[in-house]
């Protein structure tokens, strides 16, 4: 059966067997090869269409197109095996022959760990390059220039191994590599692999290339059950080295009849080998950087999500000057806020802090946001929404997390301050005179206990007073000392700026901010509400 590996950005691979008449692939769920993330796919991407002769590729009209062995799709194009198409950012490998090994089973040999195998018909070799002939640079130059291309991993180990097996002329092999000190088959060609333990553990350990020529000769193996079995005259193994360290190990065998390795042989394939780990490595850390790279790509747009969900502008409303402000210290951050104004010329205003950073207090500061929506149209009581926020929230809020959030209603014509607050810093109030005072009273965070009946506070602004709500990224800003912006940091950088617009007094705090910290990376997000009340 023909198949289509699907290799991801992150290194990840799939096996798809093509059956049916046609397998279509983009972002839609209609798709059969569904992939809603990828947003280098179009909906409707590609399809792989059932030919007389095997199977046919198809671009949908995609947007960014789709690249097949390096060039532009332009019509219907039957499929080669070894064919590659990259669409999205995903790399589709056409496997045309239908003859792709199922998963070996190796297994090491236990019952010969304390022998060395040591007999004549037994090589142990480091290193070698200046003893091999003149067919065997060849290949070697051949190799060289072959893994100098760009694969992804799991189709340069599938190369590596096909290049070891055809230089040394062996009839199977198996690669594999060090995974968290194990080793993990990569690539193989033919099944059922016992290999010997002294053999595995001489090239893991000490890093020498073993070479058995003939396996009748060596008193270890010729008695092994497995060697005899399988039908093993000659094997060879050698390491995946690198300049610092040993990746993994290849391993290759042969029948009789067919040809007995020689040293020339093992040299090449320890050449080969060496060559190989470098690339595998060069590999792995270009691929580490691509999925990186698309991390950061994924999480600019997050960003620019997320702020398309803060306000551009704050609302006109009549007695009132009003800014906000925000600042995430990641691309993405956990803090929220908002303004809701009403036709009776009262507004609503918010400001909420998920506890944690990053992409998880992002998402669930945005299902904060859709919640407060929700609840937002002019209420009867504060205390009423803030109680049904919490219920809600609490139901679908992890157990380690909470929101801190200050809920107000301010009246631009009376100045009249209805509040709740669930567990956030007490806003400030500067006074026209330069006085300052906290809003005291509220209740716990948000998100934890269900059952909790919130209550409403309230104050009053006069003409030229200024409320400042603020995230605790303001106020425990640290300097090298490690002392804190705190409350009165905040106070005194408003005091002096008190009749200036609510958007330059956000600046005046931002700047005092960045000089108590001397200029320090953020710890964590900074947002702000300032509401002067001008007449």
């Amino acid at each position: 059966m023909n198949e289509l590996q699907i290799l991801s950005p992150d290194g990840k691979s799939r096996i798809i067997s093509l059956d049916g008449d046609q397998m279509s692939l983009g972002r839609s769920g209609s798709a059969e090869l569904s992939f809603p993330d990828d947003n280098g796919l179009s909906r409707q991407h590609l399809v792989i269409e059932r030919d007389p002769d095997g199977w046919a590729l198809r671009d949908l009209g995609s947007k960014n197109g789709t690249v097949i062995n390096g060039t532009r799709l332009t019509g219907r194009t039957a499929l080669k095996a070894g064919d590659r198409i990259t669409a999205g950012h995903l790399i589709l490998i056409y496997d045309g022959t239908g003859t792709r090994n199922s998963q070996p089973v190796v297994l090491f040999d236990p019952h010969d760990e304390e022998e060395q195998h040591t007999s004549s018909s037994t090589v142990v070799t480091d290193l070698d390059p200046n003893t091999l002939a003149a067919s065997h640079i060849s290949a070697l130059i051949r190799a060289g220039n072959e893994l100098a291309g760009h694969r992804p991993l799991p189709e340069l180990f599938r190369f590596i191994l096909d290049l070891s097996i055809q230089a040394v002329k062996a009839s199977r092999g198996v690669l594999m590599t060090l995974e968290e000190g194990e080793l993990k088959v990569q690539a193989n060609k033919g099944e059922g692999f016992r290999i010997s333990t002294a053999v595995r553990d001489r090239v893991l350990n000490t890093g020498v290339s073993v070479l058995v020529r003939d396996t009748s000769m060596d008193d270890a193996l010729r008695e092994r059950r497995s060697i005899v079995e399988q039908n093993i005259s000659t094997l060879m193994a050698v390491p995946l080295k690198t300049s610092d360290r040993i990746i993994g190990i290849i391993y290759v065998d042969s029948p009789p009849l067919i040809r007995e390795f020689t040293k020339d042989d093992l040299n090449l394939l320890t050449v080969m080998a060496n060559v190989a780990a470098i690339r595998i490595e060069q590999t792995r850390y270009a691929e580490v950087e691509q999925a990186r790279q698309l991390l950061a790509r994924d999480l600019e747009q997050a960003a620019e999500i997320q702020q398309g969900f803060l306000p551009s502008v704050a609302p006109l409303v009549r007695g009132l000057d009003l800014a906000g402000h925000n600042a995430p210290c990641r691309t993405v951050g956990g803090d929220y806020y908002d303004f809701f104004p009403y036709e009776s010329g009262r507004i609503a205003m918010v400001l909420g802090d998920v506890s944690g950073k990053g992409m998880p207090a992002s998402l669930l500061m945005m299902g904060l946001q859709a919640r407060v929506q929700v609840l937002i149209e002019e209420p009867k009581s504060l205390a009423d929404v803030m109680t049904k926020l919490n219920r809600i929230t609490s139901a679908n809020c992890p157990s380690n997390r909470f929101i801190t959030l200050f809920f107000c209603i301010l009246d631009g014509d009376s100045g009249e301050l209805i509040f709740c607050n669930a567990g956030h810093n007490p806003p400030i109030i500067v006074r026209a005179d330069g006085s300052h005072c906290e809003l005291s009273g509220g209740g716990p965070v948000i998100g934890i206990v269900p059952n909790i009946e919130y209550a409403e506070h309230r104050a009053k602004l006069e003409p030229g007073d200024t409320l400042v709500i603020y995230s605790d990224g303001v106020t425990e800003a640290a300097n090298p000392d490690d002392d804190e912006f705190e409350t009165e940091g905040l106070a005194a950088a408003v005091v002096p700026h008190r009749e200036q617009p609510a958007r330059e007094i956000i600046t005046e705090i931002n700047k005092a901010v960045a000089v108590f910290t001397h200029g320090a990376p953020q710890s964590d997000d900074i947002t702000l509400i300032v509401a002067r009340r001008t007449s």
